[in-house]
């Protein structure tokens, strides 16, 4: 599947099949916004929805975790299981980011869904070509939103899908004036981590 020409295949159809398909990953995430501290967290999801977020930078020590069976999110400020912690909603604006996202969506597959809609209201889609990110070969795509169908506030994705397993590893994100919103790397992307190096969800 990866080694079909660019022009041929559908990246974020390839990326969303390997989404369904994988049962857990881990991933070192970094985030660049303008005007906003960088972001650093070790990231964790597990189907059907568990996240465990481990910050670097800012707040360093500090752990996030959501459960879906519960629809809530644990906080502890000084480190997984340690006191004191707290329950939050996962629309708390506490514990959302600058840009807004929350910590119940955002996996790959919730990216994946906001690119699916701006393609599924007109969207446009470039092939860009190949390119190296890091150490990885991969394919690199723009989508942009058709003029007054902004979805999820973003007017343009562009996103780098590694050649050898289909996800994105790099993501930069666009408002309606071009004005440049959020670009995140992910680092260090295992898939299928085997339970026993899995980190708990809390």
């Amino acid at each position: 599947m990866m080694d079909a020409p660019l022009t041929n295949r559908d990246l974020v159809a390839d990326a969303q099949a390997r989404f369904d398909a994988l049962a857990n990953y881990q991933v070192t995430l970094k985030s660049t916004s303008p005007g906003t501290e960088p972001v650093e967290v070790l990231y964790g999801y597990r189907k059907p929805g568990f996240v465990r977020m481990d910050f670097i930078r800012p707040h360093a020590g500090a752990t996030l975790a959501y459960n879906p069976a519960s629809g809530k999110v644990k906080l502890w400020p000084f480190g997984f299981g340690t006191f004191p912690s707290l329950v939050l909603s996962p629309d708390s604006r506490m514990i959302q980011s600058p840009q807004g996202h929350r910590v119940d969506q955002s996996d790959i597959g919730a990216l994946l869904l906001n690119v699916r809609e701006l393609l599924r209201q007109g969207g446009d889609t470039q092939v860009v070509g190949a390119e190296i990110v890091g150490m990885r070969r991969t394919s690199h795509l723009i989508v942009t939103c058709r003029p007054g169908h902004v979805a999820t506030g973003v007017f343009r994705y562009e996103l780098w899908f590694d050649d050898s397993h289909g996800l994105p590893v790099k993501i930069a994100s666009e408002g309606a004036s071009r004005e440049p919103i959020e670009t995140v790397l992910m680092e260090n992307l295992r898939i299928d981590v085997p339970a026993s190096q899995l980190r708990p969800f809390g």
